[in-house]
Order: C-alpha cells, then structure tokens, then sequence
C-alpha cells in the first residue's frame, strides 16, 4: 500500500529554508497557514528583494549566508535549482558534518547519494519532487528518503510537502524518474489537454471566452469527481459513456487514435529524460 502524507506537523522543529523561490514561498506560506510559528521558520538567499519579501510577507527571519540560516535548524530544504546545488552544498559542508540535519532537496534529477557527497558523507537525505500546483496548495510530491533518515525524520518531511497537497512515499529511488514525469511534469499535460480542447471548441463555433469558461470548469468539476468519489477513473468513464451517444463517438475516436500508447509514450520520454539528466550531473 502507498503511503501518503495530507496532515500537517503537529510540533514545529527549525526549518532553514535555503533558496527563497517560489516553490520555497509555497512551502513557508503553506506551513504558516497550517499553524507552524514564524520563528521556527528561516530562509536565505543570495537577493536582497527576495529576503525583504520574505521577511515582509511571512515575518520570517532571513539572512543572505546559508550557514547563518542553517546554523542549528532540526530540518534543511535546500530550494535551489540543480545546477547550483552543488555550490550550495559546498557552502553549507562543514556546518552539515558538525550538526548532521535532516537535509530536504527539492531540486529535479539530483539524487540523494550525490546531495550526500557533497555534503560530506553519512547525511540524512531526503528526496522531493513537488509540483506546481503546490503554489496554490494543491500539490502532488514523491518523497524518498534514504537508509540515514529516521523514521520521525521522514514523517515530519512527509508532513512538510503536505502543507502544500499531499505527499506519497517512495520506496526506490530510481522511482523518482517515474514521479517527474508522472505529477512533476504532469500539469504541463493538463494544460497541453485544455488548449487543444479549448481550440476544438472555437473550431465547432464556440466564442473563445466560452470555451475557456466551459474547458476550465470541466476540468475542475472532473477532477474533483475523481478526489471525492470512491470511484476509479475507468468507472467515471464508463458511467458518462453511453452507448451509442456522443460521449462514446469522442472516447472511440481517441482511442482508435491511440491516445493510451500516446500517454504511454510521452510518461515514457520524460521518465528516460529524467535519468538522462541524473546522469549528467556531476557527482
């Protein structure tokens, strides 16, 4: 059975927040709504705009040197983006040895064992991929943590990534590659779908503001079907597919078109792009 995390912490360790973009806004946002205290919560980054907005939207204390940030918190999430991860580990290393953290990447294609590395050797590293409807707390995230995280480790990060959605553990980590592609690059998917639906919908006729209002809603009101029913998708399906009707003249279509060996297809080319990209960094 997959585990999945919805529920906030119930008790607030330090959390340094290393990198003060979006996602990281998301996360601090999220668990400040969710009851954790603005003094359990840091932040630095290298721009002084984004440490006054952090400080001015969240009340947040930040600092622009990592350590100073770091220096003491139970829980690192490093907010950066892959190709500066190296250099950001190398500034936290020794503070890393001395204190050994729970050390949380949000960063696509690094793995745990190169974070592990760089920081030294023997670190409790855990793995996230959220996504971007974590911006609007409605996030999907895999979490894999490896054999040097404890157990109520791994739970608070579980409970971390669920201030923004929900989050679903992992076992291997070769997964993660699945999980990028899957929810990670999933809404581009999403949106890809209501474009070409929106501008089917203007080719039949429909004004461009109609489409878009009919589209979006469509969307929203499946995907809560999905969330609140106990049904599976293919039960959903079957129960608006009437024989003979319009529904089932549209499904036919797509699937004489091969739209699940499509889905398969590009699922597919984002997981192996996943591990190309692990691949090429440097270890």
């Amino acid at each position: 059975m997959t585990e999945c995390e919805t529920t906030p912490p119930q008790h607030h360790p330090v959390i340094a927040f290393i990198g003060g973009g979006n996602m990281a806004r998301s996360l601090i946002g999220g668990l400040l709504a969710r009851g954790t205290a603005a003094t359990s919560i840091r932040a630095a980054d290298p721009n002084s705009e984004s440490r006054t907005g952090l400080a001015h939207d969240f009340g947040i204390r930040v600092d622009a040197d990592n350590t100073a940030a770091a220096d003491g918190a139970a829980i690192w999430v490093l907010a950066v983006k892959p190709q500066v991860m190296a250099t950001v580990c190398a500034s936290v290393r020794e503070l890393a040895l001395a204190q050994r953290p729970t050390i949380v990447s949000i960063a696509a294609g690094i793995t745990t064992a190169q974070i592990d590395a760089w920081l030294g050797g023997n670190q409790a590293v855990v793995r996230c991929m959220p996504n971007t409807p974590a911006l609007l707390g409605a996030g999907a995230t895999g979490v894999f943590a490896n054999a040097a995280v404890s157990a109520a480790a791994r739970t608070q990060v579980m409970a971390l990534m669920a201030a923004v959605g929900i989050s679903v553990a992992i076992a291997d980590e070769t997964l993660m590659n699945a999980v990028t592609a899957v929810s990670g690059s999933g809404p581009a998917y999403v949106f890809l779908l209501a474009e070409a639906w929106q501008s089917a919908a203007q080719a039949q006729g429909l004004p461009a503001e109609a489409a878009r209002a009919l589209v979006n809603q469509t969307l929203l009101g499946a995907a809560r079907m999905l969330l609140e029913t106990n049904d599976t998708a293919s039960t959903l399906r079957q129960r608006v597919t009437s024989p003979g009707g319009t529904t089932h003249a549209a499904i036919s279509q797509l699937q004489r078109d091969g739209f699940d060996g499509l889905i398969e297809r590009a699922i597919a080319a984002a997981t192996e792009r996943g591990a190309e990209l692990a691949a090429s960094s440097p270890v």
